[in-house]
């Protein structure tokens, strides 16, 4: 099985990342991180990739080297766009997967939300991470791990 997850790992959260990682290490799959710093971690099963910190480096160097039955764990909504449009597996950390229908949307709410923030009206939104939300992604990615697992066979 070769399947690599790739994590956009600057803003994903601890709870998300080790899980992965346990997770791998179980299914003997390659994890790599991608950040413009290094990303800490208790385990050493993956492979961290340090991007110059300009706009969309990190983001560029997963599109160029993503392959078909990989996964990609990241909240950048244009980075999943990018993804889904050369048909790459895309979850965010709170249990969404992204696809050609659904990616319209949330680039359309994301800009949005964007222009509300610039003209003084972005609403808060509370930067914490709880179980509820890591079971929601766990939800979400064991399926999607599981269609690419039963696509390659």
């Amino acid at each position: 099985m070769n399947i690599t997850i790739w994590i956009d790992a600057d803003s994903c959260p601890k709870l998300v990342r080790e899980f992965v990682l346990k997770y791998a290490e179980n299914k003997n799959l390659s994890v790599i991180f991608v950040a413009n710093k290094e990303i800490p971690s208790s385990k050493s099963n993956f492979k961290m990739i340090i991007c110059p910190q300009e706009q969309d480096a990190a983001d560029d160097y997963i599109v160029n080297n993503v392959q078909e039955n990989d996964l990609v764990i990241t909240r950048d909504i244009p980075l999943a766009a990018r993804l889904v449009d050369k048909s790459i597996t895309t979850i965010n950390d709170r249990g969404r997967s992204s696809t050609k229908d659904s990616i319209k949307q949330k680039h359309s709410d994301r800009d949005f939300d964007l222009q509300l923030a610039q003209i003084g009206l972005g609403g808060f939104k509370p930067n914490t991470y709880d179980k509820k939300l890591l079971t929601k992604f766990i939800n979400c990615f064991d399926r999607e791990i599981t269609k690419i697992i039963h696509r390659e066979h």
